[in-house]
């Protein structure tokens, strides 16, 4: 059975590609972006299966106002994929107060904001789906991103807590983590001037490593669309979904040597309580 879907951040990237393919296969899909007419050679071939909206996620007010819409307009929506987002590309040190407060607003308090705009609609319909976009940086870190790490752990924790909150009412969600994609991604990363004593360390290391290409973006945004639609499906909804081989490789390596620590230092931990 054919299903609506909201989309943000559906411009470009795995967003406009998840939009493209629910239009191909004949579902309905709001979608949300900066510039509606973007789309409009899809609008054209669509018509009406496509509804458009031009949001800005660091507008709370517009967020509430653009959700209301699209459920009161669509009367229903079963699949929320929130997928705005970008990276603040630098050392914490490089990066500016309003650098770090507009990635935060982004990534972070703007998905959050979404997900309460659409709570109260979904919980009166009975329930549905949030597919929130993070990374495989929402489970382990790179030099050079620390803050586009702090809004993709921060949203991770925030979506943990909030799904037990609402599973009562049929909601669930699936943090989507995708590895390095060939998307837009890199050409679209803010890059704060760049601080000479940090050429030589790990954040160095790693902006010479995107510069020369030589961090490989193998996964492909099509097919990354294609296992988004299908968990779409899985009852009940996977925590997360990770996207990539590389990503896998890296995020259990990351999380093996977490539960190594974690044990190393059992002792330790149980050594403080209260006698």
């Amino acid at each position: 059975m054919n299903k609506t879907w909201l989309v943000t951040g559906s411009s470009s990237g795995i967003g406009l590609a998840v939009v493209e393919q629910l239009l191909e296969r004949g579902d309905r899909v709001a979608a949300t972006l900066r510039e509606p007419q973007a789309l409009s050679h899809l609008k054209e071939r669509y018509g009406e299966r496509l509804w458009t909206a031009a949001l800005d996620v660091n507008d709370t007010s517009a967020i509430r106002n653009v959700v209301s819409r699209a459920f009161t307009e669509l009367e229903r929506i079963d699949v929320v994929v929130s997928s705005a987002g970008y990276a603040l590309f630098g050392a914490a040190e490089e990066c500016s107060d309003e650098q770090i407060d507009q990635q935060l607003q982004t990534n972070l308090v703007g998905s959050i904001q979404l997900i309460r705009a659409c709570l109260p609609f979904l919980r009166r319909q009975g329930g549905g789906r949030i597919l929130q976009v993070s990374s495989e940086g929402g489970q382990l870190a790179y030099p050079n991103f620390s803050l586009y790490h702090a809004s993709k752990w921060g949203i991770e924790g925030f979506v943990e807590s909030v799904a037990q909150e609402v599973a009562p009412f049929g909601i669930q969600f699936t943090l989507v983590e995708p590895g390095p994609t060939r998307t837009n991604f890199a050409a679209a990363l803010v890059r704060p001037p760049v601080m000479a004593e940090y050429e030589q360390t790990p954040a160095g290391e790693v902006r010479r490593a995107v510069a020369s290409g030589a961090f490989p973006l193998t996964g492909d945004p099509q097919k990354m669309a294609k296992a988004m639609l299908g968990i779409a499906e899985a009852e009940p909804a996977p925590k997360r979904l990770l996207l990539g081989s590389g990503a896998y490789g890296r995020v259990h390596a990351a999380l093996s040597q977490r539960v190594a620590e974690l044990e190393q230092y059992k002792g330790i931990a149980m050594s403080t309580e209260i006698e």
